[in-house]
């Protein structure tokens, strides 16, 4: 986390602060916060600056163990996977303990270190034990660091961007990983965004309809955006440039549902989010490599069963949406009209530097982090743009306000080298790799495949900004105490091919062809 300089507040600055936190931590908050800064300004005694700050803390930040995992016995998988998403169910229930104790906190500065810290890590720390359980008896091994992951810290209301500083958010040269240094230190974890202040009070109000976001901070007009584009890598004399289209519709039948049968195996709601779901009809937490080659699909080539998914995005109008009493829904705070997209473009493209191999059957892939406030954003790959805008600027650490006419626009470039063995790893990344941005070449021991890109296109109200606080709101769900940022953005992938489709894939590519 990045230096967080503790100095001598106003008090206007306190109330500031504590207005700004009390909305980040629940709808209500802002009122008791005001009430309280207000109270006790006319003795400014330390006690009641303590109270005041204890207020500031807007979420709960945990080491991702999943992450580090490295190397899981297949027997131990399941196993593994149900105590990751007991890990994700902790924090969540945390946060909603630390959005609904306010006054608990107000009254008590060490009240969330002892009612919700320290039992949270009691309870990771069994946790992790159990994942280390499962592991050393089939055989396996278990890094004692993990161990070490058990203890999580809060961050108060000035802490929670990651990386905030630049508006570009880091774009590369072709569209893939996030490579961004600005505002991410080597620890990983999110920097300090610039302070609340009596002068800067685009925090203050900016908690979102369910409380934990989006903020005022978290949009920017696309017209005063610097132009961040860059050029692709050059072809080389192997490069494969054709290009491969599925048409798999919008998700008009509005396929839904909160699980990720990727990272939480038969977890119900492991997603802690809503999915729009195009491809593959039957995914679910309990989906197998078998059910999802039997499943329906919605794209015009029937076969082609994959898995195409991603977080839904909401307008925050105060609609109530069918999840609104339910988890992943309005009880963990992803509330507002679920938003569809008007266009969804899924396609394929080559490598600048060699032919690409066919994608394995079943391979998956998740580009981005769902957990980059905590996290920061070393795996964030969020693509946020306009039309009319999109090859001058992409944002990742910002939702776009976009002009009149101009409509909001979701991109997303997957990993496009695969290690050759492996559908999937034990932190569902480093069994795949993107090419280096400069030259398109892949790490070494890594071959090129067909790069799945998707392009969303949404009608959205215009967002503005008024009094420091944001109308029309609009966010992506995700998990409630990672506050709706704008980074948090992430897609998931399965292949699941018939009738050689995915040897059909390479070979357009492959061979120039626009398929």
């Amino acid at each position: 986390m990045g230096r967080n300089i503790r100095k001598r507040r106003s008090p206007l600055t306190v109330k500031v602060i504590a207005a700004s936190a009390a909305v980040a931590l629940g709808g209500g908050g802002l009122l008791y916060a005001q009430m309280n800064a207000s109270a006790h300004e006319s003795n400014n005694s330390a006690q009641n600056y303590t109270k005041a700050a204890s207020a500031t803390v807007a979420t709960i930040s945990c080491p991702d163990v999943g992450q580090k995992l490295t190397s899981v016995p297949d027997k131990a998988k399941q196993g593994v996977a149900t105590e990751l998403a007991n890990l994700d169910k902790q924090i969540t229930e945390a946060y909603s303990r630390l959005a609904s104790t306010r006054q608990a906190q107000a009254n008590d500065a060490n009240f969330v270190q002892n009612a919700i810290v320290g039992p949270l890590k009691e309870k990771r720390a069994a946790t992790i034990d159990r994942i280390r359980i499962d592991i050393t008896r089939v055989g396996g091994q278990f890094d004692s660091a993990l161990s070490q992951l058990a203890a999580c810290t809060t961050q108060a209301a000035n802490q929670t961007t990651a990386g905030q500083g630049n508006n570009n958010g880091g774009q590369n040269n072709n569209g893939g990983q996030n490579n961004n240094n600005g505002g991410q230190n080597n620890g990983g974890q999110a920097s300090a965004a610039p302070s609340a202040s009596a002068s800067t009070p685009v925090d203050v109000g900016a908690g979102g309809q369910a409380g934990n976001g989006p903020s005022a901070a978290d949009f920017v007009d696309i017209t005063k955006v610097a132009a961040n584009v860059q050029g692709k890598p050059q072809n080389g004399a192997q490069a494969s440039t054709g290009t491969f289209t599925t048409r798999c519709g919008t998700n008009q039948n509005k396929n839904h549902n909160t699980d990720n049968v990727i990272v939480a195996p038969g977890v119900t709601n492991g997603a802690h989010h809503e999915h729009d779901y195009v491809g593959n009809q039957k995914v679910n937490a309990f989906s197998t490599n078998d059910s999802l080659l039997a499943a329906p699909s919605s794209c015009q080539n029937q076969s082609d069963l994959s898995a195409y998914y991603w977080p839904v995005v909401r307008e925050q109008n105060g609609q109530q949406e069918f999840d609104a009493n339910a988890l992943g829904g309005g009880k963990e705070g992803n509330v507002g009209k679920i938003i569809t997209p008007v266009k969804a473009q899924i396609k394929y493209v080559g490598s600048p530097a060699s032919k690409v191999v066919a994608m394995p059957q079943f391979l998956r892939i998740i580009t981005g982090d769902a957990k980059t406030t905590t996290n920061g954003l070393a795996n964030a790959n969020a693509h946020w743009s306009c039309t009319g805008f999109e090859n001058k600027v992409q944002l990742t650490q910002q939702y776009p306000i976009c002009p009149q006419g101009s409509q909001v626009v979701r991109t997303f470039a997957f990993q496009s080298c695969w290690d050759g063995v492996n559908i999937d790893s034990a932190n569902h990344r480093t069994h795949v790799a993107f090419a280096d941005p400069a030259s398109g070449v892949c790490p070494n021991g890594f071959k090129a495949i067909p790069q799945l890109t998707m392009r969303l296109v949404y009608n959205l109200a215009q967002p503005s900004i008024v009094n420091g606080q944001v109308k029309n709101a609009y966010a992506v769900d995700g998990f409630p105490e990672q506050l709706h940022k704008a980074a948090t953005d992430h897609d998931d992938f399965i292949s699941v091919t018939k009738n050689n489709l995915a040897a059909t894939i390479a070979n357009c590519i492959n061979t120039g062809k626009k398929c």
